[in-house]
């Protein structure tokens, strides 16, 4: 089981390695012979002792682990981690989300807003904008002469129904087969030429405010058409805000930086990648700030490649070396209250509660699984839903209710499979390894990991500068 990357780096991720300290900037440490500067250590140590972490370290205490994380980079470095095809390509991904919105400015958004403004309202035209509802008798395609008499028939009553005071809102959420705009009360919105069907449209732009017009015939069916208002597209200043929501929200920022690095390769002739890290250099030159940030993303990528080949993947698989662990520490591995091992499982057929029991009866615990499928869901209908695992209570509602006798537990109604039942045993400790698995495999990482410090503290001598750290506040 690999630990997450978050709990793995939250106090290890570091930031980069510089070749020569100016003179302003005294080396604090030196890591296999390598100098690390003032100025990293401190964005380090304030970047993972902030106002959110409760575990704060001292200056000291973090100097430690600054230096193990530096070890642990250069093993991976020594291990030509850095040349693989796969972490090249994630930090690249993760480095140009920082570096790609550098190729435009704002300026460069602002100028696309004014254009998406233009083409708006170009599209619109100079008739503008009319705000229309309608009531749909919808006829479909190909219709019956009977159905296209009876919904003309339909609409037409409907049409003097309104000419006579009838409320046009209550009338569209009653009739109208456009069951969207029938739940606004028949409200379409404003709408601009070229955007509905060509007979709607002749309709809507010749009436006048507060008009209702006769059915109109169109492809869709007969509509009931009435306007409440025209206008023309609102000033730029008035729209930006709503123009900028909308540029965040279809990415159109990521758009317009992409064509800026595929115009920018075009001219130099180079490829994208290329130009990344022309720019990824250029910016990492005057930022200190996108220097360390892109040197993070570098280094706590090859820490997790490196600790994951080295350590968390190989004791994962360490069949023999968990078992030994855990019999070795099987005092540490209590449970305060009793679990159920076992299963829980629904079924469509009442018969298929015992059947499920005999299936698995007798047979390996890890096998189960496997056995039900097999024996139950191995066609295209499913005859059982199933829960196994080792439950404490609280953790299944049919546990809970059948095992630990809770009358309270609510167990979820499944119309298909209405039969429901378990099946296993309580145990009041863990009987083998796998039932607490997880917990052994973390803990055995956990040892692993630090062997292999204690072996990277031999093959990485680290100096520390007291002097210097002292200076650090």
């Amino acid at each position: 089981m690999k630990k997450s990357i978050a709990s793995r780096l939250l106090m290890l991720l570091m930031l980069p390695t510089t070749s020569f300290a100016q003179a302003d900037d005294p080396i604090v440490m030196t890591v296999a012979g390598k100098p690390v500067t003032k100025s990293e250590f401190i964005y380090s140590y304030n970047k993972n002792n902030g106002e959110d972490v409760i575990d704060k370290k001292t200056v000291k205490e973090y100097a430690e682990l600054f230096a193990n994380y530096k070890r642990k980079v250069q093993a991976a470095l020594d291990a030509n981690l850095d040349t693989l095809t796969s972490y090249n390509k994630e930090f690249r991904q993760y480095r140009d989300q920082q570096v790609l919105p550098t190729l435009i400015n704002d300026n460069d958004v602002e100028q696309e807003a004014r254009n998406i403004y233009q083409r708006t309202k170009d599209n619109i035209g100079p008739d503008g904008l009319v705000n229309v509802s309608h009531i749909l008798f919808m006829i479909g395609q190909n219709p019956s002469d009977s159905l296209k008499s009876a919904k003309e028939a339909l609409a037409d009553s409907v049409y003097y129904a309104l000419k006579k005071g009838a409320d046009f809102s209550t009338l569209a959420k009653a009739k109208s087969d456009d069951r969207g705009s029938a739940q606004r009360g028949g409200e379409v919105g404003w709408i601009s030429k070229g955007q509905t069907l060509p007979a709607f449209e002749e309709a809507v732009f010749s009436m006048q405010d507060g008009e209702i017009s006769k059915p109109v015939l169109t492809e869709a069916g007969y509509h009931i058409i009435k306007v409440t208002g025209h206008k023309q597209l609102e000033p730029y200043d008035t729209l930006k805000s709503d123009i900028y929501n909308f540029i965040e929200r279809r990415h159109i920022r990521e758009s317009l930086a992409q064509t800026r690095l595929k115009a920018i390769s075009a001219a130099k002739g180079q490829t994208p990648e290329q130009v990344m890290d022309m720019r990824s250099d250029s910016l990492a030159s005057i930022s200190q700030d996108m220097k360390y940030l892109i040197q993070e993303y570098h280094d706590g990528l090859l820490l997790y490649e490196v600790s994951n080949r080295d350590v968390w993947e190989k004791a994962a698989n360490d069949e023999a070396g968990l078992q030994a662990f855990y019999n070795k520490n099987k005092s540490n591995y209590k449970w305060d209250t009793p679990r159920f091992k076992g299963i829980a499982y629904y079924t469509r057929d009442e018969k298929d509660i015992d059947a499920v029991k005999k299936s698995v009866k007798g047979k390996s615990f890890d096998k189960w699984v496997e056995i039900l499928r097999t024996t139950f869901n191995n066609d295209s209908i499913l005859r059982i839903r199933v829960e196994k695992g080792i439950f404490k209570e609280g953790d299944n509602k049919i546990v809970d209710k059948e095992i630990f006798k809770n009358d309270k537990a609510q167990i979820r109604q499944m119309k298909d499979f209405p039969y429901t039942a378990t099946f296993g045993k309580v145990i009041k400790k863990p009987e083998e390894m796998s039932d607490v698995r997880a917990l052994v495999t973390a803990d055995y990482q956990e040892l692993k990991e630090q062997e292999w410090l204690e072996e990277l503290k031999n093959r990485y001598p680290v100096v520390i500068n007291e002097d210097v750290l002292n200076t650090i506040q």
